[in-house]
């Protein structure tokens, strides 16, 4: 597709590769080898940066895509926590995995039962900030939610472990 802006110039970014190399061959007639080369040069710049764009947007679309959804995160989660208690040689440390199950360790959906037994067990082994602020944490979902009596039961399971 070509396009003109208000000067009735074509724009580059909007034509083909093919037109570029046909515009190319059409202006190199007539010019000097000087004038050649300028012109190489700018049309190569040119081609390169369209080239990035496309290639740019075509990472986009596939980042959309390809990003794990909340599904997908808890599950890994919780295959990191089985892991941790049924294969210690196996697992290793993953900060996000941890993080994902500090966050929602509340929730009877997200973190079930027979998965928050163990979970406990693996908040013992907590150490420095992250004890310290899951302790915080679980003080004031005690604190704050009186209504939710599966998030406060939680909390104080975990202010009793850790305290």
């Amino acid at each position: 597709m070509v396009t003109r802006d208000f000067a009735g110039e074509t724009k580059l970014e909007d034509m083909p590769i093919t037109s570029i190399d046909q515009q190319e061959e059409d202006e190199e007639e007539g010019l000097t080898a000087e004038e050649k080369r300028i012109l190489e040069r700018k049309l190569k710049k040119e081609r390169k940066k369209l080239e990035k764009k496309n290639k740019k947007a075509s990472q986009e679309s596939t980042m959309e895509t390809a990003g794990p959804g909340p599904a997908v995160a808890a599950e890994l989660a919780l295959q990191y926590l089985r892991c941790w208690y049924e294969n210690r040689q196996v697992w290793k440390f993953q900060k996000t995995r941890q993080t994902w199950l500090l966050q929602n360790m509340y929730d009877k959906q997200k973190v079930p039962d027979e998965d928050f037994a163990v979970l406990l067990e693996y908040l013992e082994g907590l150490q420095g900030s992250a004890r310290a602020t899951t302790v915080s944490k679980a003080e004031s979902v005690v604190r704050d939610h009186d209504d939710s009596e599966e998030m406060t039961d939680r909390a104080r399971q975990i202010i009793q472990l850790l305290s």
